[in-house]
């Protein structure tokens, strides 16, 4: 019993210093709590003057004009006053700096659950991918 003790010390030791790599520094935690303040503006900022409606499973295929990511969240424009938002479990975030979308779907429609993949427009290799969530549709009062 005590060599069992030991030899779970000596493994929780071994261990530790990778452990402790993956832990942030307080640098990097005011840098991703910044990161993600700044996120939440510009989202705010582009959902600004439009209301939001339910939030539905899936959002029809409009021709979109853009297409944006703020932190986890994508947001799809169709017109100035026509939005769609889905929060993301994360992964797609590149798109932000550049990453085109790409997404795919049986339903004809992007849907809850749909798998979206990013890809890099130099290398064009992939670079992440997320799961959509529910749409939720932002449009100006009364349309």
């Amino acid at each position: 019993m005590r060599s069992m003790t030991w030899v779970a010390a000596v493994t929780a030791l071994a261990l530790a210093p990778g452990l402790a790599g993956c832990a942030q520094t307080p640098q990097q935690q005011l840098a991703t709590q910044e990161a993600n303040a700044a996120a939440a503006t510009a989202l705010a900022k582009d959902l600004a003057g439009l209301t939001p409606d339910r939030s539905s499973s899936c959002m029809p295929r409009y021709p979109t004009t853009q297409v944006k990511a703020y932190g986890p969240t994508i947001v799809y424009t169709v017109s100035r006053g026509l939005k769609f938002r889905s929060d993301t479990a994360g992964g797609c975030e590149r798109i932000g700096r550049g990453d085109i979308l790409v997404t795919r779907s049986n339903q004809g429609q992007l849907c809850q659950g749909d798998i979206a993949t990013t890809v890099d427009t130099g290398s064009r290799m992939f670079s992440g991918s997320c799961s959509f969530g529910p749409f939720v549709r932002y449009s100006k009062a009364g349309k």
